[in-house]
């Protein structure tokens, strides 16, 4: 079997969509986007360990790494997400204040 990034990166694609089950139509494109961005260093670190210019445990240690690197960066769409469910709350509760106190 040869290894293919594009095919690994869509594999891991689909792995994430299954852990966001409904919410996935929300974080799509920007997951995709986090994933691709990594492309390049997860190819290099991949063939340099099938290679074997790098040992098991420096290899995991660096996926580590990227997964700490992932998870950051899929908790800032929560956290965005979160802002935005607020200010649009915010918002909607602002113009009923507001219209209740013009008419006050």
């Amino acid at each position: 079997m040869d290894f293919n990034i594009n095919e690994i990166l869509a594999d891991m694609l689909s792995a994430m969509k299954i852990s966001f089950g409904e919410d996935w139509g929300v974080v799509k494109s920007t997951a995709n986007g986090f994933i691709q961005s990594k492309k390049i260093r997860l190819e290099s670190l991949a063939k340099k360990r099938l290679e074997g210019t790098i040992d098991q445990a420096f290899f995991l240690n660096r996926l580590e790494d990227e997964k700490d690197i992932l998870a950051s960066e899929l908790h800032a769409i929560a956290i965005v997400s979160a802002v935005l469910a607020q200010n649009a709350a915010n918002a909607a509760i602002d113009v009923l204040t507001d219209a209740i106190e013009a008419l006050l």
